[in-house]
């Protein structure tokens, strides 16, 4: 009842903006809107993700990091961008926890200028996932994001 609400408050105050321009919510609207928990989605946590890169030494061998999810199995396969990987990983569909164990199985090829190190640190690090819009978000501690996954790589 209380979604209801929240939401005919924000067509009042959508439909009260005759100006043309922005309307502006006051500090109580959105305050209330933010106390609204949002239920986790993990229904399409399952499948292959690619990394969205943001250092240079993400792609420095010329190839996108990804992973493949079994939510069945809670097993994951992949690729660090250099070497090919696969190891467990824990979830929970009620607080939408997520963490991969420390024991990752890695290929052995060399990469120069990668730092497969820290995306596995990262990898292992993560402590949440967030889903939006086909974007997967893992969260360490604190609430910081650490990378960012998509369902299909961009060429």
């Amino acid at each position: 009842m209380r979604i209801i609400g929240i939401v005919f408050l924000l067509f009042l105050l959508a439909c009260h903006n005759t100006g043309g321009g922005t309307s502006q919510l006051s500090d109580t609207a959105i305050a209330t809107v933010s106390t609204v928990p949002m239920a986790p989605d993990t229904s399409s946590l399952a499948g292959r993700w690619y990394l969205q890169p943001v250092l240079p030494s993400d792609t420095a061998t010329g190839k996108i990091p990804w992973l493949e999810l079994n939510t069945d199995l809670s097993r994951f396969t992949g690729n660090t961008g250099c070497n090919s990987m696969h190891g467990k990983f824990y979830f929970s569909k009620t607080d939408s926890s997520l963490s991969f164990s420390d024991k990752i199985f890695l290929s052995r090829m060399a990469c120069p200028g990668f730092n497969e190190l820290g995306f596995l640190r990262s990898l292992t690090s993560t402590v949440r996932f967030k889903l939006r819009h086909d974007t997967l978000i893992f969260i360490g501690d604190g609430h910081v994001e650490l990378s960012k996954w998509i369902r299909k790589m961009h060429k």
